[in-house]
């Protein structure tokens, strides 16, 4: 079944109005009439099952079926700090972030970025602000994750201690402790008995993240962990990380 995140204010009370692409999208690209049933969501976490009783081109309107909560969120709440990539690289690695589980996204300029003005990678947010909501789309989630501003290095360590959790930072140079390892050891999360709720895993750009940038995340309480012995691809190394953390503390398979 189409799925369609739109705003909360397109719901009122069981009646459902959609508009603009989404609406263009039912009428004329996948050719829906009144009778077909989607699944719109307000980014609340709840499926909200839609049967169409008006197609047009501009406008769509519904009557609510059934709500539900969704199942696709995870426990573990990865916020993915990411090295600004080149070329559509950044893209790749939030479309198939989405997909893993991750629920927030932090682009971040290091000192091996290749782009490295704030602006000018503020210039793409909106995109990848797209790509985030198609991918939660096709993957079922039941919220988009949230794509935060750009920041400097150092500003994005700030942000995640004072958010608190459990900080990595992925480093493939060093003798370090795995991230399995880091994991195992983590103190409890919220609940006692229970791993850590809260993840910060920060990936570097192509060239990974410098050492004095490796110091500095650890003055911030950041922890260096290893991926192994094969060295991953800027765009795959996160990736690989949040569907490891997810199946090791339970969230995934």
């Amino acid at each position: 079944m189409h799925r369609f995140f739109i705003p909360s204010s397109w719901i009122r009370g069981n009646e459902v109005t959609i508009s603009g692409p989404q609406a263009h999208q039912i009428a004329r690209v996948l050719r829906m009439r009144s009778g077909d049933e989607v699944i719109v969501l307000d980014n609340s976490g709840w499926e909200i099952h839609t049967r169409l009783t008006l197609v047009e081109q501009k406008v769509v309107n519904g009557e609510v079926i059934r709500r539900r909560l969704s199942a696709a969120e995870p426990r573990t709440k990865i916020s993915l700090y990411q090295g600004v990539l080149k070329s559509n690289r950044f893209e790749f690695s939030v479309q198939k972030g989405t997909e893993v589980g991750v629920v927030e996204f932090t682009p971040v300029v290091a000192e091996r970025c290749i782009v490295r003005d704030l602006e000018a990678v503020e210039k793409k947010h909106r995109r990848w602000e797209w790509i985030i909501q198609e991918a939660a789309e096709q993957c079922r989630r039941g919220r988009k994750p949230a794509l935060r501003p750009a920041t400097l290095f150092l500003q994005s360590c700030d942000h995640a201690r004072k958010t608190g959790g459990l900080s990595l930072i992925l480093w493939e140079q060093g003798s370090l402790p795995s991230l399995h390892q880091v994991l195992h050891d983590a103190p409890a999360g919220q609940e006692r008995g229970r791993p850590p709720l809260t993840i910060n895993l920060f990936v570097g750009p192509e060239g990974g993240f410098t050492p004095d940038e490796i110091a500095q995340a650890q003055h911030y309480g950041l922890i260096p962990v290893t991926m192994g012995p094969r060295i991953l691809r800027a765009e795959t190394a996160g990736i690989v990380a949040a569907a490891a953390i997810l199946y090791e503390l339970g969230d995934l398979g």
